[in-house]
């Protein structure tokens, strides 16, 4: 899958080019303002109904993507995960996990680092979705579909007494809201109302989440 830009660009001739303020359903844009995660948020993902939006934890920018040739099949054509950034995914998924936060469908980006960023947060059963790919190389058109997939995945409705994740990139959001999360390895908090039209809540940096489990500290 050598080709993928040249995937995304036909597949963009399809796709409608929208803007933050036509699907996102805040004040904030396009001064985002970031919104710290409270004991009354996180009961609310105890009873499910929201998307989880991972970025990628920590990665190895000394071995940036080898474009035009990144092979989705070929980690060795991608910038990696380091092994820290192993440690930070499996310990956010542990924390997330011991504040009681019930998880359903895992979605994922075919970036290898997005990959076994969700494996090694939330184990194998991922769902790897191309259209959740990494958009900081792309053109406006070829970025079109990628941004309808992620506005979509974050919107739609949640199922069942439990939470959506997404793991993929942090371009991605800036792409579609006009906001850049940071650090690697973030979580930010949506609440999906459908058609495309999602709330942003909160967002959580990995060491964030020793704030959450205090109250249930052991």
């Amino acid at each position: 899958m050598k080709s993928i830009v040249a995937l995304f660009f036909a597949l963009a001739c399809f796709a409608p080019v929208a803007f933050a303020g036509d699907f996102l359903d805040i004040d904030d844009v396009p001064d985002f303002v970031v919104k710290p995660i409270t004991p009354s948020i996180v009961q609310q993902l105890r009873e499910g109904g929201y998307v989880l939006y991972m970025r990628h934890a920590n990665s190895d920018t000394t071995r940036p993507d080898q474009l035009p040739n990144v092979d989705l099949n070929d980690c060795s054509t991608q910038r990696p995960l380091t092994e820290e950034g192993r440690l930070v995914a499996k310990k956010i998924g542990q924390r997330i996990r011991r504040a009681g936060i019930p998880l359903g469908e895992i979605y994922s980006s075919p970036m290898c680092r997005a990959k076994d960023t969700a494996t090694a947060a939330y184990g194998p059963n991922i769902i790897v979705n191309n259209l959740l790919m990494y958009t900081s190389n792309m053109t406006d058109k070829e970025k079109a579909p990628v941004l309808n997939a992620t506005r979509e995945i974050i919107a739609r409705p949640v199922q069942g007494n439990v939470n959506r994740v997404v793991v993929a990139h942090a371009q991605n959001l800036m792409d579609i809201m006009g906001y850049l999360p940071k650090p690697e390895g973030i979580v930010v908090i949506f609440k999906p109302n459908g058609d495309k039209h999602f709330k942003y809540i909160a967002s959580v940096t990995p060491e964030q989440w020793k704030n959450v489990l205090k109250p249930q500290a052991e």
